[in-house]
Parts: C-alpha cells; structure tokens; sequence
C-alpha cells in the first residue's frame, strides 16, 4: 500500500511535466508515456488522476478534435508550473541523500 502511494505520487509529478508542454497531454498518451518509464496505468488510474489533478487547479483542459476524434488534452496552470518548480527543487535534495 505505501508503495504504490509513493508510485501514484511519482506519477503525478510525471503527469505534471509533461503537462507544462505546449502540446499538453491527453490520458491514452499518458498511460504509453508512464508504460515506457516502468509503470502500469490502466484508464481507470490515470483519468482520475487528472481529474484531480484539474480540480485541484494544477491542470486545466480543454476539448481538442484531432481529425474525427475528439480528446481531453490537458495542460499545467500557471499555478501547475509553480508547483513543478518546488517539486523540482525538492526531487533534487531528496536525490542527493538518496541516491548515492
């Protein structure tokens, strides 16, 4: 259980960077994004996850058509990138006494 919090948190700060593109990110994108760095996410992880992650104000989307599809793509706020910074800042420090 404490391990896949920690696992939700990393991708959560996955999501985020991401997110700060200008492309965005759309939830299928992400599931292959997160699958080719280890992780498995089906749809029912990652859509709540952004979700969540929107009404918390770090994400905001917006309907996109792609041809005849239509997607989610979702983007950081400028609240978001604050965010990622300090995430950055304490991914760095915590890197350091962690990883020797």
């Amino acid at each position: 259980m404490f391990e896949r919090k920690v696992i939700l948190g990393f991708m959560r700060v996955h999501v985020l960077h991401h997110a700060c593109s200008p492309e965005g990110v759309y939830g299928m994108w992400m599931i292959h994004e997160l699958a080719d760095h280890g992780y498995t996410v089906s749809p029912g992880t990652i859509y709540p996850l952004l979700h969540e992650m929107e009404n918390e104000g770090i994400l905001r989307s917006r309907e996109r058509k792609d041809g005849g599809r239509s997607r989610r793509v979702y983007r950081a706020t400028p609240k978001g990138k604050h965010v990622l910074r300090r995430i950055r800042r304490s991914i760095t420090e915590l890197h350091g006494e962690v990883i020797v």
